[in-house]
């Protein structure tokens, strides 16, 4: 099959080549800049000159434009090609997958792009998809309507982004985040931080994913994922499966919309970090003997054995089970819960550009991401049509969907009982679930004085009425105190973990973020069908954070000594069935190993 394209492509080029020159020069060598008529700003007027800006000079080394005199463009030969293409086929002559890829291998010549650092398939990929899996219906659309649409897109790109940093000024964090900045850079590890994107620029650099125009060979350096398009394509072709044309399926359909109507509302995402040397600026880093005195009420835990994070209808934070690498194998093979969110809510890839892996005391949180896909399945994905988003928007145009990555220990085995890993796990969700805007609520709560509980609420009830949002927008002041957690099985499934342990180490990790509620999705895992039963009864014995940590470490200390091979619960519910007292002493609930 391999061969057989290859010579197809070979007889479209040299009429395709007529039609959009190639010149290999070093893109950063160009002197000739993006058509000035398009220009909306005045470079002298806008203060901080483009080439000061530490922001854009983080991240421009990732990105395919050129930036000389304050002015961000592509090469002259990229313009003409774009230009051709946004014509569509009739002047283009781009009109099947053969030939797209032809486009794409001489837009990436034209940038200085290695053709070896395409996938191998990639081009048998595109025709197979393009040529023989899409309907000619379908392919007239495309070829016709959408891909001069994306053409366009990314010939006004290079004004997107300056437009972008323009207004990323005009936004900044007030009280303890002041001065926080939201304009597109690398979010280093270790860095906490915010960028907020238009919807239409994210269109724009996805576009730029699909035509393989990001510059990778330092990527992997910085601990970046892939980006473009091209391990995506290459994949369908060289080990077929439903489930990878399905995922192709998502993000063409994207297309499709933002090309159909152009999206106006703006994305956040947000690099949380626990702090280990205690400063104003971050989240504090709790510690082990934090979480076996914290005296914080247990939140509210409903279990539901069917139905999905995504589609519940409260105002939640939905847990990503994440890889480290935000995204996963979104953009090669993988099609689980976090890849198969990222192509149902497919501007979550624009964070695989610029935000590196995450460290153990790191989490990611997105907001305002649409969905844009129906599917079904999960081992069995498939695209099963339109979705219209209809979630309210906040006061910066974000959707209140919000998006919670972390990443637990993958293949944990005994290890996962052990006592510093338990530590691991319950900080990176406590990571995640944490309201940045309520670090001193939770500086008091990890106050190394033990004090009681009617000490704690009147503490964190005197600070309620001080947070302040992310982005300097006010919200009212209980606002994020309403905001639960919709979870499920994280760290289970493909990442090995206990099932039992996992849903008690969110809850405690909620609990202490002063989450109001869980709202837990078992998807009706034999293992967690007693979840209702065991948690209704915790409750009910009004147990706090320290005491459950206690009960688990208790328990973990004797998994991973053998000296208990039963789950938790089984474990547990002899205790429970004997209601002993001692269980409720709270001074000997402290002592527990």
């Amino acid at each position: 099959m391999g061969q057989n394209r290859a010579v197809e492509r070979t007889s479209v080029l040299s009429s395709y080549s007529t039609l959009l020159p190639v010149f290999h020069v070093p893109a950063k060598s160009f002197s000739l800049f993006f058509p000035h008529h398009l220009c909306l700003f005045d470079h002298t007027y806008w203060g901080e000159r483009m080439e000061n800006r530490e922001d854009l000079n983080s991240i421009l080394e990732f990105l395919p434009v050129v930036l000389r005199s304050s002015a961000l463009f592509w090469p002259s030969q990229v313009v003409e090609a774009l230009k051709a293409l946004s014509k569509g086929p009739e002047h283009s002559k781009v009109d099947s997958g053969d030939v797209l890829f032809l486009a794409i291998s001489d837009l990436r010549q034209s940038l200085s792009l290695s053709a070896d650092s395409l996938a191998f398939s990639t081009a048998d990929g595109f025709s197979l998809y393009f040529d023989d899996l899409m309907s000619r219906a379908e392919a007239n659309k495309w070829f016709g309507e959408i891909l001069p649409a994306l053409a366009d897109s990314l010939l006004r790109l290079p004004l997107m982004l300056e437009a972008h940093y323009k207004s990323a000024d005009s936004i900044s964090c007030v009280g303890v985040r002041d001065g926080l900045k939201t304009g597109l850079r690398l979010l280093k590890s270790q860095e906490a931080g915010v960028v907020l994107l238009s919807q239409e620029l994210i269109g724009a650099l996805l576009a730029c994913s699909f035509f393989c125009l990001f510059p990778d060979s330092t990527r992997g350096a910085n601990d970046l994922q892939v980006i473009n398009f091209d391990r995506l394509f290459a994949s369908l072709y060289d080990n077929y499966n439903e489930k990878q044309e399905n995922k192709i399926k998502c993000i063409i359909h994207y297309f499709e919309r933002i090309c159909s109507s152009i999206p106006i509302g703006n994305v956040s995402f947000e690099r949380k970090v626990l702090a280990v040397d205690q400063t104003h600026n971050y989240i504090p880093h709790p510690n082990a003997e934090s979480w076996s005195k914290s005296v914080v009420s247990l939140c509210l835990f409903e279990v539901c054995s069917s139905g999905l994070i995504e589609d519940l209808s409260k105002e939640v934070h939905e847990v990503d089970f994440a890889n480290k690498y935000f995204g996963g194998g979104a953009l090669t093979r993988g099609c689980v819960q976090e890849e198969i969110r990222f192509m149902i809510n497919p501007e979550l890839i624009a964070g695989m550009l610029f935000l590196p892996c995450m460290a153990d005391n790191e989490a990611i949180e997105v907001v305002g991401a649409e969905r844009f896909s129906q599917y079904t399945g999960y081992a069995s994905f498939r695209f099963c049509g339109d979705f219209v988003d209809k979630k309210d928007t906040d006061r910066m145009g974000r959707r209140k969907t919000r998006i919670i990555a972390i990443d637990a220990l993958v293949n944990p085995g005994n290890r996962q009982y052990k006592h510093r890993f338990l530590v691991r796990e319950v900080n990176k969700a406590f990571c995640g679930f944490s309201d940045p805007c309520k670090s001193h609520r939770y500086q008091i709560l990890f106050k190394d004085d033990h004090f009681s509980e009617a000490e704690l609420d009147h503490d964190i009830k005197r600070l309620k009425s001080n947070s302040d949002d992310v982005l300097g927008i006010s919200q009212p002041a209980n606002f994020e105190d309403e905001v639960g957690i919709a979870t499920g099985n994280w760290g289970c499934g493909a990442f090995g973990g206990d099932p039992e342990l996992k849903a008690i180490i969110q809850w405690l990790a909620a609990s202490q973020a002063l989450r109001p509620f869980v709202v837990y999705y078992t998807f009706g895992l034999e293992a967690l069908r007693t979840l209702d039963k065991v948690t209704k009864w915790i409750t009910s014995h009004r147990w706090n954070v320290g005491d459950l940590w206690n009960m688990i470490v208790e328990y973990s200390t004797q998994r991973s000594k053998n000296e208990t091979h039963v789950g938790f619960f089984n474990w547990l519910l002899p205790l429970l069935s004997s209601d002993d007292p001692m269980l409720l002493d709270r001074n000997k609930v402290d002592h527990l190993p």
